[in-house]
């Protein structure tokens, strides 16, 4: 039974990080980025060494500390912060008629943001699922040091910088939960560089497609060549297409359900096709490769998610993945897990690892780089390297080196806290459940895993009512409204650096809105 926490939990609960850019890249490669930079710019050497040798406190007691003393002002304005002017922009009708600039940002620290309103926030899904360490975190100051030694931030493809590769080999040891050692027989064995979640996910989808076509004119014929790749998608419970998001190139988002007529062409002409997989029904699945697997067809992928962040924080059961997966597996069929949502918020870095999955590809992005830069990576086994020509899937920035050093940044830290972090996500998961116990009339459950977790309501309105309730008291949660069939759930997604205290506190302001919102009003937006 979790209880409330005493003035115990003001402290820092995490385990002191603190590490140098040395540290973190080695002597070597140090030394030699020291003594390159004092010949380039006629800088002092020891200076240079002095600085890259220097460790930084990754989050210091004091910082938790300014935490617990915000968490009172949530929501409360701070005058000299207000901006009075501030432009309009030239986005899109539909970009400008959905941005609430009294909101954006002004400055942030830690689980705060202080907008432009000169409101004070809490980031309570992580600045839209992203800011994983919050704002400000003191660790990602090794930037600002690699950038002091003039490490550079821009590279290419056919000059992929030092710590992007030793960033590859982490990542690769990270996902077969291994030192590294003999990589070329572990599953997930290579590595693309991309710069967001959409690119990830499509360099996956052109893998698969090159199975059934050819890249380029001198390429192999593929292995099934002249048959119908079957993409398996998560759907909605009606069986629509909706319900999941694998990011926003053109045929990733026809697997949602968008370009509607596009896909009804491309499938009548038996081009490309796309099944819809309802949450945890292991009938559609079989339904699937008894309908789709043979003949004419084939099943080219099954892509998903775990936690359904698009469609109600819907959590997939490991039993239903683990169905599936044997079924792709003894039809050779590749696995897809899109973890662009989910990675970094499991203590193992990588959900599938929890679930006991060994997936062909892993997308994953958000939380790596912190918030940082945009900075996606799909990971993937050697089998599905050969067709792959280096221009089928590239970007230039995606080899950006300060990128890469805000992922290993955010790997030591989170590796360091693993346990601290699951038992404070954890915590919250229990006290939300708690909390739907005591408002079962209202209520009806708790989605998602931990620190990503929704609240399922009896219906839209009542969901839309809460959460507007919460935004009004200064906290960053929504409902989601915008999706055909799906659940009325309001979403959070906390940063990793939330303690119980903080818990605590957001739990208490759930009972004061949900007490809130049960009184006789006329509704308002929910808008965060």
């Amino acid at each position: 039974m979790a209880t409330q926490q005493d003035a115990g939990a003001l402290t820092n609960p995490f385990r002191p990080v603190r590490a140098s850019l040395a540290d973190l890249l080695g002597d070597e490669y140090i030394e030699a980025v020291c003594a390159g930079r004092a010949w380039l710019a006629g800088e002092d050497l020891d200076a240079l060494r002095e600085e890259a040798r220097r460790p930084v406190d990754f989050l210091p007691a004091a910082f938790i500390e300014r935490q617990h003393e915000l968490l009172g002002h949530t929501g409360q304005s701070v005058p000299a912060a207000v901006l009075t002017s501030s432009p309009a922009g030239k986005s899109t009708d539909r970009f400008n008629e959905a941005t609430k600039t009294h909101v954006a940002p002004l400055t942030g620290f830690g689980l705060f943001r202080l907008a432009e309103s000169g409101r004070l926030h809490l980031i309570t899904k992580s600045e839209h699922y992203h800011a994983l360490l919050g704002h400000s975190f003191p660790g990602y100051r090794l930037i600002d040091r690699a950038r002091a030694l003039g490490i550079p931030n821009a590279t290419h493809n056919n000059t992929r910088g030092y710590i992007t590769r030793l960033l590859e080999e982490r990542l690769v040891a990270a996902a077969n939960g291994t030192t590294g050692a003999d990589a070329d027989k572990l599953e997930l064995n290579r590595v693309l560089n991309l710069e967001t979640g959409s690119l990830a996910v499509e360099a996956a989808l052109k893998m698969i497609l090159a199975r059934f076509h050819r890249i380029q004119g001198d390429a192999d014929p593929p292995a099934y060549e002249g048959r119908i790749p079957v993409v398996l998608v998560l759907g909605n419970e009606n069986g629509g297409l909706e319900a999941n998001y694998h990011g926003t190139t053109l045929l990733t988002q026809t697997m949602r359900g968008m370009w509607a007529s596009l896909l009804d062409r491309l499938q009548a002409a038996g081009i490309f096709e796309v099944r819809a997989i309802r949450p945890n029904r292991l009938e559609d699945v079989e339904a699937a490769f008894a309908e789709c697997e043979g003949g004419a067809r084939k099943i080219a992928a099954f892509f998903h998610e775990i936690v359904m962040m698009n469609y109600g924080a819907v959590l997939l059961e490991r039993g239903f993945l683990r169905r599936t997966y044997e079924l792709c597996r003894a039809h050779d069929v590749p696995t897809i897990v899109d973890e662009i949502q989910s990675c970094m918020w499991s203590p193992e870095f990588f959900l599938f690892r929890e679930y006991g999955l060994r997936p062909t590809m892993a997308a994953v992005g958000k939380g790596f780089p912190g918030g940082e830069y945009p900075a996606s990576r799909i990971l993937f086994n050697a089998s599905m390297d050969g067709r792959m020509p280096q221009f089928a899937a590239l970007v230039t920035n995606g080899q950006e080196e300060l990128a890469a050093l805000a992922y290993l940044i955010t790997m030591h830290w989170a590796a360091a806290n693993a346990d601290v972090t699951r038992a404070i996500g954890d915590y919250y998961e229990e006290r939300l459940r708690e909390f739907a116990e005591r408002h079962a009339d209202r209520v009806k459950g708790i989605n998602g895993l931990r620190h990503m977790c929704g609240l399922e309501f009896d219906s839209l309105a009542a969901a839309a009512d809460f959460a507007a309730s919460m935004v009004r008291m200064g906290f960053d949660i929504s409902a989601q409204t915008y999706k055909v069939d799906c659940p009325p759930v309001v979403l959070t997604k906390l940063p990793l650096i939330v303690t119980r205290a903080a818990v605590d506190f957001i739990l208490a302001r759930m009972e004061q809105a949900i007490t809130e919102s049960a009184a006789p009003r006329t509704p308002r937006s929910a808008h965060a």
